[in-house]
């Protein structure tokens, strides 16, 4: 069994090498994926007129219900279900242990780029989300399926490019299925236990009953399929990101007086950075790398989510996308940021290759001795959470690519990847999942750049409608 691991750690540490090559060649010491992720936020934000700042409070009357829905609308789910689902997708290990990560590679000043990278990807989530909904498929039985590959085929082919949208619709299908198995199942279930064993080190034997739990509880909600995915996330998500605000504010109110210093020191270093590896270029790359992983705006993943909502404003439910960068990587992260820099544990840490679950658990713990017990099922939460979604998300795209009769297939493969994640050593297979995500920037940023103009003509009536009332 070793033997047969080994043999697969191998295989993808050679496809892991293959794309690393392609997807980090450096463009004016930019990474390639990098810079077409900075081309897409900067291009959407001008396209759509600033959306993400003017359509914000318009964004948050959406998600509170101003603008009812009623059971006429089509769709299998709410809007603020559809949120909390695309938020429960990204809201996970990226926004505690990534943080961390981005300040030990990138040092404070990646905090600032990382926030620039939750603004701009608000505009990138508006676009996709927006085609989302409006490119959405209502089959015979009422259910509903859409996302990136069927507004790259269906919205190319109105361009008169039907070749290259389906082209980039299967390319977008099977690069999500990597994504979806690796980094949004193995990853999880492997991380979140290691972090268990660590503040419970009694369990650690007991990595194949986790993953037994995990599977069971994974497979009992999506069964159900995304209306029962949406209840539960759009209970599980609320609570989730309460408790954890909460440990992070206590723990910057013990420290109020630090929070200026600090506020000044991101800053400084975002510009001036001490000694930081690649200078500025550098640090400005570890922090929108590390917000695109956090948020996924760019990947096309919350536009499956926000396609079977109710609504029937593809605008509107591109209004309410921006929420989710902003919450995810503009308050999350950053509150993370502050925890583990008012402490003092990134002085601490540097140079003492401590990971990045690990560095946050240290942060709180120095103020809170008993809250890494409380952050470890926080990240069990997150784990499980953005597991339900994903396998969604790659039962869509394994849908698209294989036929939607076959999905069943996908569904118990993801479940017996869920308990392999638990119990052994992923290696290059993550990686290989992590540049799958990464992947998924290429075709969708494309697409949406080519259908920007619909989607701009389709915001300047819904203003217009909207001034009306």
């Amino acid at each position: 069994m070793n033997q047969f691991l080994d043999n697969i750690d191998r295989l993808f540490s050679s496809l892991v090498t293959l794309v690393e090559r392609v997807l980090f060649f450096e463009v004016a010491h930019f990474p390639l994926i990098i810079l077409w992720l900075l081309i897409g936020g900067i291009f959407f934000t001008l396209r759509m007129g600033f959306i993400s700042l003017i359509g914000f409070k318009h964004a948050v009357k959406i998600a509170l219900g101003f603008y009812g829905q009623n059971d006429e609308i089509k769709g299998e789910v709410s809007s603020f279900q559809a949120l909390s689902t695309a938020l429960s997708a990204s809201i996970g290990l990226g926004n505690i242990a990534g943080v961390a990560i981005a300040i030990q590679m990138g040092g404070p000043g990646a905090v600032f780029w990382m926030t620039l990278g939750g603004f701009l990807g608000m505009s990138n989530k508006f676009v996709e989300c927006t085609l989302g909904v409006k490119y959405r498929i209502v089959n015979p039985d009422g259910t509903i399926i859409g996302g990136p590959m069927y507004y790259l085929s269906q919205g190319l082919k109105e361009l008169g490019q039907e070749k290259l949208g389906k082209g980039l619709a299967i390319f977008y299908g099977i690069a999500g299925l990597g994504s979806a198995i690796g980094g949004g199942n193995m990853f999880q279930a492997n991380q979140s236990f290691a972090a268990l064993a660590v503040v419970v080190p009694g369990v650690k034997d007991y990595d194949w009953l986790y993953g037994l739990t995990l599977a069971l509880l994974v497979g009992l909600v999506i069964i159900g399929g995304v209306s029962r995915i949406g209840v539960i996330t759009s209970k599980l998500v609320p609570v989730m990101i309460f408790c954890y605000i909460s440990g992070c504010l206590w723990v910057l109110l013990v420290n109020f007086t630090a929070i200026p210093a600090t506020f000044g020191l991101i800053f400084r270093e975002a510009f001036s950075p001490q000694g930081m590896e690649g200078g500025l270029i550098g640090i400005l790359v570890q922090g929108i790398r590390r917000s695109a992983f956090s948020n996924g705006a760019g990947f096309g993943g919350a536009a499956i989510a926000h396609a079977v909502a109710k609504t029937k404003e593809p605008i509107q439910e591109g209004i309410l996308s921006i929420l989710e960068p902003f919450i995810d990587t503009i308050v999350i992260c950053n509150v993370t940021a502050l925890v583990i820099l008012t402490t003092g544990m990134y002085g601490e840490s540097v140079g003492d290759n401590i990971s990045g679950s690990t560095l946050a658990a240290m942060a709180f713990g120095e103020m809170i001795d008993w809250f890494p017990f409380v952050l470890v099922g926080i990240i069990c939460l997150f784990g499980f959470s953005t597991m339900i979604t994903w396998c969604y998300y790659g039962e869509q795209c394994w849908a698209y690519v294989f036929g939607q009769p076959s999905s069943i297939v996908f569904k118990v493969i993801f479940l017996a990847c869920v308990f392999i994640g638990s119990v052994v050593s992923l290696g290059a297979v993550v990686d290989f999942s992590d540049m799958m995500l990464l992947t998924l920037a290429i075709p969708n940023l494309l697409g949406c750049m080519l259908l920007s103009g619909k989607v701009a003509t389709l915001l300047k009536e819904y203003w217009q409608k909207l001034a009306i009332f």
